[in-house]
């Protein structure tokens, strides 16, 4: 198949493009550069071509502005909420105009789609939290409404943590732990939902190959773990102590409402749809998956 990919030089959108080359797909950049022949786009300016290249079986949408960069400040929410939904709302309706459309859209969205819920196991059939987070998630997964309605079959994958030797959260956690600073953050109860990269890319093709699929996904892993468990966890990987608390009020003091956001929420998701449709986990539990990625 040709794939379109936007977000194709990020984590995750790289580590796919790769896997779906060695499928025998032939996935494309969406780029940001104004090219007569090649896909490009330009959000600000609700501006995008599609090239003179043939036309595309899927469309996967990865692109948006980095959440975890910077505090979210009045102008970082708005490029955050405007990146992901004025984005996809402009993909969305361009191709549902197109004369041959795509089988497929996959969108991302996140798993803080569900905001903080403590214990609660949450599936695809979950109700929706609140907050900023929350909100944008709505939202983004909303805009690809366009397509839908056009007949494209659209499915919104719900990411986790993910979890990746090339870069990405866990990256930027592993200095502080080598040097023995590390340990849960705030009181460590909070559920992290998360994913293997390799995982990922193998759940992307599944759900091109799965016609049964629509509508939200969650991609994380079966076996979400709590913070406290996931720092002695990385601690055992690394050979190193994990015990270091972050305090609560320190995260907020430091990083404002991201820290709520992203750091002390509990999101206890479970890959329900996956399963149901026949997919099978390579790396399920967290110590494996941590191994392959540090």
């Amino acid at each position: 198949m040709r794939i379109l990919v936007t977000g194709a030089s990020g984590l995750v959108g790289t580590a796919l493009c790769a896997h779906l080359q060695t499928c025998g797909h032939t996935p494309v950049s969406l780029s940001r550069t104004r090219d007569e022949h090649h896909p490009w786009w330009d959000i600000s300016s609700g501006e995008i071509s599609f090239g003179t290249e043939p036309d595309f079986d899927v469309v996967i949408h990865l692109a948006g502005e980095n959440i975890a960069s910077g505090r979210w400040d009045a102008r970082k929410k708005e490029r955050i909420r405007m990146s992901r939904v004025s984005g996809t709302t402009l993909l969305a309706q361009s191709l549902a105009e197109k004369e041959h459309k795509p089988q497929l859209l996959i969108s991302a969205s996140a798993v803080g789609f569900y905001g903080n819920r403590g214990d609660e196991e949450l599936t695809e059939e979950s109700q929706a939290g609140s907050g900023f987070l929350s909100q944008v998630c709505q939202e983004w997964e909303e805009a690809c409404a366009p397509a839908t309605t056009a007949g494209i079959r659209s499915v919104n994958i719900r990411l986790g943590m993910v979890l990746s030797p090339d870069g990405g959260a866990l990256q930027k956690m592993l200095p502080p732990f080598k040097l023995g600073l590390g340990g849960p953050l705030g009181d460590g109860r909070q559920f992290l939902s998360w994913i293997y990269i390799d995982d990922l890319c193998r759940a992307v093709g599944h759900i091109i190959e799965e016609s049964s699929l629509q509508g939200p996904v969650n991609m994380v892993s079966p076996e979400p773990v709590r913070n406290k468990e996931f720092a002695s966890t990385l601690g055992q990987v690394i050979r190193r102590p994990a015990f270091l608390p972050a305090p609560s009020l320190a995260l907020r003091l430091l990083l404002g409402e991201m820290a709520d956001a992203l750091l002390l929420s509990s999101v206890r998701a479970m890959p329900r749809k996956l399963q149901e449709s026949g997919f099978t986990f390579n790396h399920p539990d967290l110590y494996g998956a941590l191994q392959q990625s540090t």
